[in-house]
Formats: structure tokens, sequence, C-alpha cells
């Protein structure tokens, strides 16, 4: 499993626990290029997140475009061990508004 796979899996253990009976699904990069890895629904709520492997990670195609965009109709962003923490925070106040 790659760093980025590892990392994932965990964060998607750690969603579920954060947010009980939540929905996470994994988008598909051939159907939109350049859309976030994860789609989280979560009681009437629901956010993006583009998992990288760390901070210094580039970004593909798109993925800055789609980001912004779900960021201004719900949430979204990039989350990488570095960020984690303040990005979990982000989610917890977007989904308790």
């Amino acid at each position: 499993m790659t760093p980025e796979g590892k990392f994932k899996k965990t964060l998607k253990q750690e969603l579920k626990e954060m947010f009980p009976g939540c929905i996470i699904t994994q988008m598909d990069p051939n159907d939109i290029q350049g859309i976030p890895d994860l789609l989280i629904l979560w009681q009437n709520k629901w956010a993006t997140l583009e998992c990288k492997k760390s901070q210094k990670a580039s970004h593909r195609p798109n993925q800055d475009y789609y980001v912004e965009k779900m960021n201004n109709m719900s949430y979204s962003s990039f989350i990488f061990p570095e960020n984690k923490e303040v990005i979990l925070g982000e989610l917890q106040q977007a989904f308790r508004s």
C-alpha cells in the first residue's frame, strides 16, 4: 500500500469515529479529472477531501480548481499528515454549523 493509501485508510476510520453513521465514498478521478478523493456525507452535510501523502506532494491538473469550487459549495480541502488535525477541526466546524 502506498503512503497516500495508508494515510487515506486511517483517515477514513478516524472520520467514521468522528461522524457516526457517515458515508464515505471514493470519488472516481477517471470520471472527472481532478475531483477530490473522498466524499463524506453526514446527516444533511457533505464535504470532500483530497488526500496527499505529504504537504510537499504535487497537485494534479484541476485539483485546486475542484477543491476551491467545492469549498465554496460546502467544505473541501487538501489533507495530509502535517495538516490533518487542523482540517479535521475545520470539518467538525463545517458539519456543526
